[in-house]
């Protein structure tokens, strides 16, 4: 069966630039609507965080507890998105257009069939799972049926998260700029419409959350359909041949392991902050929603940036996959020493935000991010060696990183700051600062060794290569 794929006008054109154009306008004309997208979704994150403290104090530590179990189920969708990405992007760089359209038809029919498989196995027992997961009773009775709705809005994120990563293989990354701020706008004025005038609890901001992301979905399938483009959905191109699904699986697999691992690591953390109340559990969830604000635009630097890595490395433009590594770093470096400071600075306004009029859970929030926020440069240095290490698909080597950063420099810090030290609560925010920065410095050691053996490897064999042709 004959499979067509073409590329439009627009298509070419971005390949065109960014194999060939100005590296620097590349990285932020590709990277900025993703920051800002990712920095405006984190604003609103706060936001329905703030208005889950307008139910109860209790609402906000079930929102910031079960948001990383969420994380740690979502992370099969999202590593399949990241890992498959890779590859669609390479593809395209090679100019192999048939096996764009395959991986991205054969990429939506697999994270259905997972996402549809991880719900059935776990939606009827929400409340055994919460529990094997440590979740406190508490939390349980408040957050339940919240968790089983977000259980829905996981699989069609699914969904969501491999269309936006065709956007962003294709350079489209205005157009999801475009589209999440109208769904995130969608999200808030649910919300806000649920909680402040029909006062509901909890489960109605997970019903929000669905709504926007099926409206998303719908716009999805809208800007999917096509007959020939390389980038749209075909199920004749739906194929398990090894060829086409192995390097995505390949690459996706640690992909998927470091973000489920990482986020399992967060929950363990939380649970060792019940040590000190369920507030702090809330208090962390708020400083790490803080923190966002700086990482979440840094990681979407880093989203552009390999993409863009990845295109020129299936071009054999391996000079310009170091430039766009070394551009991406000032960026993140930047964009984290600006916003970290300017949160510092209104510190105490932000605190209050969310501090439901109790000076006790206001000053645990500065106490926490006072800490956390001096990880912000260092997590700018750590998103761009991932932004190398992905486009070069060395997912391994993410795994290793992100599995150091919770499960070596943050869960046993934690344990020593707890039985071995007076700090008390200010260990919370200590661990995150120490985590953030001995992963960072760990980054810069591998990226060091990476660079020395691509330069090694590739530019050798490119000079190489022109020296026969001259």
């Amino acid at each position: 069966m004959d499979v067509k794929a073409t590329l439009t006008k627009k298509d070419e054109q971005f390949l065109e630039q960014s194999l060939n154009g100005p590296m620097w306008k590349v990285i932020l004309t590709v990277g900025t609507p993703l920051a800002l997208y990712q920095g405006l979704s984190q604003v609103f994150t706060i936001l329905d965080t703030m208005m889950a403290a307008h139910i109860s104090e209790e609402s906000v530590s079930a929102v910031a507890y079960l948001s990383q179990l969420n994380h740690l189920l979502s992370a099969v969708g999202g590593g399949l998105a990241v890992g498959a990405g890779i590859q669609i992007s390479r593809a395209y760089g090679e100019g192999n257009l048939v096996l764009v359209r395959k991986r991205v038809s054969s990429l939506y029919a697999i994270c259905l069939l997972v996402g549809l498989m991880m719900l059935l196995a776990i939606l009827p027992f929400t409340n055994q799972f919460l529990r094997f997961a440590g979740t406190p009773d508490a939390l349980i009775a408040v957050g339940a049926q919240y968790f089983a709705v977000q259980m829905f809005v996981m699989v069609v994120t699914f969904l969501n998260n491999v269309y936006i990563a065709v956007e962003r293989a294709r350079g489209n990354t205005g157009r999801i700029f475009r589209l999440n701020f109208l769904v995130i706008l969608v999200k808030l004025t649910l919300t806000a419409f649920f909680v402040y005038v029909l006062e509901a609890g909890l489960v109605m901001i997970a019903a929000a959350s669905l709504a926007s992301q099926l409206a998303l979905f719908l716009l999805a399938v809208r800007n999917s359909v096509s007959k020939e483009s390389a980038f749209s959905f075909s199920a004749k191109a739906v194929t398990m041949h090894r060829q086409v699904t192995a390097p995505m699986i390949e690459r996706s697999v640690p992909v998927i392991a470091e973000k489920a691992l990482f986020a399992f690591g967060k929950t363990i953390v939380n649970s060792m902050c019940t040590v000190y109340g369920d507030l702090m559990v809330g208090a962390m969830g708020i400083s790490n929603n803080l923190g966002g604000i700086t990482t979440n635009p840094q990681n979407g630097y880093q989203e552009g940036a390999a993409a863009v890595i990845s295109q020129n490395l299936g071009a054999a433009k391996y000079k310009r996959v170091l430039e766009a590594f070394f551009c991406v770093l000032a960026v993140n470096i930047s964009v984290g020493a600006l916003i970290s400071s300017i949160e510092l600075w209104q510190l105490d306004f932000l605190a209050g935000l969310f501090d439901s009029g109790s000076s006790e859970f206001h000053q645990m929030i500065k106490l926490v991010y006072q800490y956390e926020a001096l990880g912000a440069v260092p997590l700018g240095i750590n998103a761009s060696v991932m932004a190398l290490l992905y486009g070069l698909g060395k997912t391994k080597l993410t795994l290793m990183l992100n599995f150091a950063r919770v499960f070596v420099f943050r869960i046993p810090v934690f344990w020593f700051l707890q039985n071995y030290t007076d700090l008390g609560e200010a260990s919370v925010g200590i661990v995150m600062m120490v985590s953030n920065i001995s992963v960072a410095v760990v980054s810069a050691g591998v990226s060091a060794f990476v660079v020395h053996k691509f330069k090694k490897t590739y530019l050798a064999r490119q000079d190489a290569t022109h020296s026969e042709q001259a």
